[in-house]
């Protein structure tokens, strides 16, 4: 083994260690504050790694053991898979390696560390963002989620949604990254500056916001089967807890996703049960069916019910890579044999659109209803806020995952939506968690994995005409980011085509020809 190979592999082993650092920060070990300091470790090693091609690997290896230990509990879905999803995704933190080194190898001058502070965050950002789409498997794990505890700090939400507290995060470790690599006070001084302003920036835009604007209030009720042996018991047990709100003043009793497995389309008489708890109640119900219908293919809605029956649905758009459908099944299928993944694909819907809720009292309450993973996606709230959601709605089931960080997590993310809407948010969960937050995302309450029953919010509802800068203007912080990568890479590439320029060879000089007649004088 050569020298450079002996020195080569431990660091790349410590990449692959530093990814799991910011695993901590999410639900589940809850240690949001680490967030702000987490990357280091890793950008420390990707710059001084001895060439471009080295911190491409460790960016790659980071990425690697941050998807293996952030997707753990998805072991029970794909099970061998997930080594190969993390080697796959992993490679799109290879960039924000190679950025770290060219930026911050050796002693950075001033230039290369304004630099930094401007270009590692938009690598970061563009890699969420790219992990993001739907048919790569969706946005989970982003680390602006972090945060979700500070709602000053999802001010920025506010402003540029989840990626630009995202943002705020790696500019503030690659700060510290520069303040401990460099010695110059210039530069010392501007890591520092950056540090302060990131740390401060969310809670200076809190401070700053005016209240969202309300349009009156609701109460919520979330109802929580709890562990139940079969889906006739999950029925029942929703059925009993919503019989015992009887005589509670509420607007909308929400059951969590997959709690009825009955087509209600074609299930006349548990129609007829769910309207009679309606009527029981006072309060429209929000069921969640997970169920096959009359076309063979199974999908997942969520049914407004009232006294009369059913009123309206939604069909769950973006749907669970492995747990709902295998992407690319000719390929991926044999992972169903060797695991808990989707024996069949289910059906997904084709809009986002908001249902016709009303109050005990009779007046309108514009809801948004989305299903499970779909809190995970930025774009659906937001559009349901242009549509003028006064209330989003998630109704969830996690029990695959129930002993895991995946509850706690899911849970977390309905804060993120709300501060990125002005919205209120509630998600009913089977199993747990389930939790409803304010429009500037503090939470309210929360029945944990641990429990079973009802809990109820009294929400002041969003102004339908209400508009947060993220609604208005949305993805800006990801398409900026993409700009100034792209300006980093063709300033990088610059000098290599001069250069290259110089050196090709001219054209050959002329010689004089030789079947010209000579002159005559």
């Amino acid at each position: 083994m050569s020298l450079r190979t002996a020195l080569t592999r431990p660091a790349r082993y410590g990449a692959l260690a530093s990814g799991v650092l910011p695993v901590l920060t999410f639900p589940g070990a809850g240690l949001a504050w680490l967030a702000w300091a987490a990357l280091v470790p890793g950008l420390l090693l990707m710059r001084a790694a001895g060439g471009a091609r080295e911190a491409v690997v460790r960016g790659w290896w980071f990425g690697a053991g941050f998807i293996l230990t952030g997707m753990y509990w998805l072991i029970p879905s794909i099970g061998p898979g997930l080594p190969v999803l993390a080697v796959l995704f992993g490679v799109l933190q290879a960039p924000f390696g190679l950025a770290a080194w060219w930026l911050l190898h050796g002693e950075p001058t001033l230039r290369r560390a304004a630099a930094a502070l401007a270009v590692l965050p938009a690598v970061w950002v563009c890699a969420e963002y790219a992990r993001s789409w739907n048919a790569l498997g969706g946005p989970w794990a982003l680390f602006g989620a972090t945060q979700w505890e500070h709602p000053a700090v999802l001010g920025l939400a506010s402003i540029g949604g989840v990626w630009l507290v995202s943002w705020a995060l790696v500019a503030a470790n690659t700060a510290l990254a520069v303040l401990l690599c460099a010695h110059g006070s210039r530069v010392r001084a501007l890591a520092g500056a950056t540090a302060l302003s990131s740390v401060l920036a969310g809670p200076l835009v809190f401070a700053a916001q005016a209240a969202p604007a309300t349009s009156g209030s609701a109460s919520v009720t979330l109802v929580q089967a709890g562990s139940t042996p079969d889906e006739q018991a999950r029925l029942e047990a929703n059925a009993r807890i919503t019989r015992s709100l009887a005589g509670r003043p509420t607007d909308l009793i929400v059951w969590g996703e997959s709690s009825t497995t009955e087509d209600l389309d074609r299930r006349p008489e548990t129609v007829a049960r769910l309207a009679a708890l309606s009527r029981l109640t006072g309060a429209q119900l929000l069921v969640g069916e997970d169920a096959r219908k009359a076309d063979g293919r199974i999908s997942k809605d969520a049914v407004l019910v009232d006294g009369s029956g059913v009123l309206a649905r939604y069909r769950k758009i973006r749907l669970v890579p492995f747990g709902e459908y295998i992407p690319l099944r000719p390929l991926l299928g044999w992972i169903a044999g060797v695991s808990a993944a989707a024996g069949e694909n289910r059906a997904p819907g084709s809009s986002v659109h908001l249902l016709p809720v009303a109050d005990r009292d009779g007046r309108a309450l514009p809801v948004g209803a989305l299903v499970c993973f779909e809190s995970a996606f930025p774009d659906m709230s937001r559009t349901m806020a242009r549509q003028g959601a006064a209330l989003i709605v998630y109704q969830s089931a996690t029990s695959t995952f129930q002993s895991t960080w995946a509850p706690a997590q899911h849970a977390s993310l309905g804060a993120l939506r709300a501060a990125e809407t002005g919205r209120p948010v509630v998600q009913a969960a089977l199993t747990g968690e389930s939790v409803a937050y304010d429009a500037q995302g503090r939470r309210l309450v929360r029945l944990g994995t641990d429990g079973s029953g009802a809990v109820t919010a009294d929400l002041a509802l969003a102004d339908p005409a209400a508009r947060t800068w993220y609604v208005r203007l949305g993805d800006w912080v990801p398409m900026l980011s993409l700009a100034a990568v792209l300006a980093a890479a063709a300033t990088a590439a610059g000098p290599a085509l001069r250069e290259r320029r110089r050196r090709r060879p001219g054209p050959p000089a002329a010689s004089a020809p030789t079947d010209v007649p000579p002159a005559r004088v």
